[in-house]
This record gives structure tokens, sequence and C-alpha cells, in this order.
């Protein structure tokens, strides 16, 4: 699934990388710098849908529902941890145990460091 996942993003990606360079801008024309709206002018001032940008929208939909898809599917874990190869500790002898202080004690002061050598 996540094999099928990737390749269909991984296309989608090229695709949509295409259609958008393939696109002209909207001051494509010589005329549109000069006030001209040139042939646009049926479908108002935005002009009408086109077969490209149809297809960019149609991409970039398939695009973001890949992406959502797979990280999805990368969050679900397969229960394995790093943790679980862990060693695990070992308990502290008995005799060596300290008491928890009690509530309001002071905490025991630390061991002084030894100096370090050079």
């Amino acid at each position: 699934m996540t094999i099928l996942l990737v390749t269909l993003h991984i296309i989608v990606c090229f695709a949509l990388i295409i259609v958008v360079l393939l696109q002209s801008g909207k001051g494509a024309e010589m005329g549109a710098s000069f006030g001209a709206s040139g042939s646009q002018s049926v479908f108002g001032a935005g002009g009408g849908s086109t077969f490209m940008s149809k297809l960019t929208t149609s991409a970039a939909i398939i695009f973001m529902l890949t992406s959502l898809s797979l990280a999805f599917v990368s969050g679900k874990g397969g229960g394995s941890s790093i943790m679980s190869k862990a060693p695990k500790a070992k308990p502290a002898p008995m005799g060596g145990m300290q008491q928890p202080a009690a509530p309001g004690a002071p905490a025991a002061p630390a061991a002084p460091a030894a100096p370090a050598q050079k």
C-alpha cells in the first residue's frame, strides 16, 4: 500500500510541475501590459478556466490527498520501539538502597566530585 502511494505521489509531483510550467502567465500577451484584455474579454476580467487550469487543480488535489494519505500511513506505527531493545536495568542490591526523604525534609547533599587530573 505504501509503495503504491509513494509511486502515485511521485508521478503526480512530476505531472504537477510539468502542468504548471506549461501554463501561460496572466500577462503573457503584449497588449496585457498596456491594458488591453485581448481575447479573454468574453469571459470577463478573470478569463475562462482552461483545460490546463483544470488539470492543475485536479493534480493539486491528488497531490494533497496522497500527501495526507502518506502522512496517515507513516503515523501508524508497527508497534516496534527502540526502547524494547534497550538492556534491562539491574536492580540495586538490598543493602545499598536509600530510604526516601520525608516530606518537607531537605534533600541529602550530593557527594563531592573528585578533581579532574590532567
